[in-house]
């Protein structure tokens, strides 16, 4: 199995202060380098900087500059070994616009006659302060020990932290024809999401997708038919041949345009001229790409496919979103909500075997997809926007049960339903949300501050996250 730390680099830079033991941060941070790579971390090392391998001078930090610099990392790991020089710190880190973890092994105890080789707590609360005046953004991981449980686990939630900030800042989105005339909410500034975060759209109008879809059938494009064999693996199909071809030929199309423009994801204008052209819904073909890791979101919602992307990213790839329309109450439990759409959940994520049935009760066409999804808890997650301020709402519901409905669909238990409603209703958010069965509410919180993007929650456990992210707690799950 692949690593999933793989997909991250981090620069390890470990510091030392002369006024303290060299041998003991020498010691010290051979065992950071032993534990990173017993966890199997993806990093870059600086012991060829000096004699000690250790961040302590300009020379050093010149040096280590450069050589993160060439390895394009993603994060940059400050690991304090004794004391630390915080003004090398700052000065590296002011070089490069990536998340940044501060950590020191805990000190041992005095020597018997009072004397001590480190002063790691001390030349953390220095770190931090300069980080600050050359105003770095920074993660800080408790000072513990090693082999402390605490390390392991903040390690790897920076990890993921670096992810979802190094998928943001990479997005490229395929806008395939403009928003439905009716889906005001679905707004989105283009202009805004370059200036801001370097987000990019792709433009495309549906003619140029459908000429595309043409071209693969004419051809008899290989992909169309190792789609069409998926789909009949992974649903029960109740559609025609002629049909099926068509969701396969859309989901190629589709993925075939987002490598032509070099984008990660899209989102399309689902209803209704798309179905005037080719006669079929979407939402098959993008269940399809979730799963390919290449999401696609309905209603041409920008920002509802950037929300899929970070909630994934989070968890390192390792769970696919949903993406969801919140849609009525449940008729007996008060804090339940649906959470349903005619597809786009991917086929991985359905608690029974999945269909494609003849139509759906919104629109009578073929193409949308029917199932329930996974039980568990999720975690929501809903980036957006207006009137130039952005902010990310998160939190966490658990599957329960609920009446059966058509398309993808799964009833979510709320701690306090009013609460989740009124904060979409009051905005700057819309019906639609990313959801994956993984507690990452933490890993998007504090992705925020690397984001320039407010943190929101529809719940109050802001102190919850914060005391995971001290370690006081194992999850902010109840």
């Amino acid at each position: 199995m692949a690593n999933v730390f793989d997909q991250v680099k981090l620069g390890f830079a470990p510091t030392r202060r002369n006024i303290f033991s060299a041998d003991a941060a020498i010691e010290f941070a051979g065992k950071t380098r032993d534990k990173l790579n017993d966890m199997g971390v993806n990093y870059v090392d600086i012991k060829d900087i000096n004699a000690d391998g250790l961040l302590y001078d300009d020379a050093g930090m010149t040096k280590a500059a450069k050589k993160f610099k060439d390895a394009n990392i993603d994060g940059l790991f400050l690991a304090n070994e004794n004391f630390g020089t915080e003004y090398e710190c700052a000065r590296l880190a002011k070089q490069f616009n990536v998340p940044v973890l501060l950590w020191g092994p805990k000190d041992e105890a005095p020597a018997p006659d009072g004397s001590r080789l480190r002063d790691t707590q001390c030349g953390l609360f220095a770190i931090g302060k300069v980080l600050r005046r050359f105003q770095v953004p920074f993660t800080y991981l408790v000072n513990v020990d090693i082999d402390d449980p605490e390390f392991e686990r903040g390690v790897q939630d920076f990890i993921k932290v670096c992810n979802v900030v190094k998928t943001f800042k990479a997005t490229r989105i395929l806008q395939v024809g403009p928003r439905p005339f009716d889906f005001w909410s679905t707004m989105v500034n283009e202009g805004e999401l370059l200036e801001k975060f370097n987000i990019s759209l792709s433009p495309i109008p549906l003619p140029e997708l459908v000429q595309e879809i043409h071209e693969l059938q004419a051809n008899h494009d290989h992909e169309i038919s190792t789609t069409i064999a998926t789909l009949r693996e992974v649903a029960d199909i109740q559609i025609s041949d002629k049909d099926l071809e068509m969701v396969a030929a859309l989901k190629v199309a589709l993925k075939r345009k987002m490598i032509q423009y070099g984008c990660n994801a899209g989102a399309i204008q689902c209803w209704t001229a798309l179905q005037d052209e080719i006669g079929i819904l979407p939402y098959a073909s993008e269940s399809l790409l979730q799963d390919e890791g290449m999401p696609v979101t309905c209603e041409t919602d920008i920002h509802g496919v950037i929300s899929e992307l970070l909630v994934e990213a989070a968890t390192l790839g390792t769970h696919k979103a949903i993406f969801a329309d919140v849609n009525c109450r449940h008729p007996e439990n008060p804090n339940g909500e649906l959470m349903q759409h005619l597809g786009v959940f991917p086929f991985s994520t359905a608690k029974n075997r999945p269909t494609l049935p003849p139509s759906h009760f919104v629109f009578d066409f073929p193409g949308s997809v029917g199932f329930q999804a996974k039980d568990g808890h999720y975690t929501l997650c809903r980036f957006d926007g207006d009137n130039g301020k952005y902010s990310m709402l998160m939190g966490n519901a658990k599957a329960v049960e609920g009446p059966y409905e058509q398309g993808t669909y799964v009833w979510l238990e709320f701690a306090n339903l009013n609460r989740f409603e009124t904060k979409l209703v009051y905005g700057p958010y819309i019906h639609h949300m990313a959801a994956v069965t993984d507690d990452v509410v933490p890993i998007l919180y504090e992705a925020c501050k690397y984001l320039n993007v407010s943190p929101d929650f529809y719940d109050p456990i802001e102190e919850d996250v914060h005391a995971y992210l001290r370690g006081d707690i194992d999850s902010i799950i109840k």
